[in-house]
């Protein structure tokens, strides 16, 4: 699942407002530990333009699924 998610955010990642609905999404499919992967590679490759985003959202799932 985790494969999916990398591939259906470099599919919307031209797209602010896409890339942050899909990640979201995806965090809610994954475990914590794939979650964790997934931040690690969505900051990785798209640090240049969606650090913030990939943050918050992250914090924003970690803190409703805590």
């Amino acid at each position: 699942m985790l494969e999916f998610c990398k591939t259906v955010l470099k599919r919307v990642s031209f797209d602010r407002r896409l890339f942050a609905r899909e990640l979201a999404k995806s965090f809610s499919w994954l475990s914590d530990d794939e979650a964790a992967a997934l931040k690690s590679w969505a900051l990785a490759t798209y640090s240049n333009r969606y650090t913030q985003l990939i943050l918050t959202t992250f914090a924003t799932v970690q803190s409703v699924k805590g």
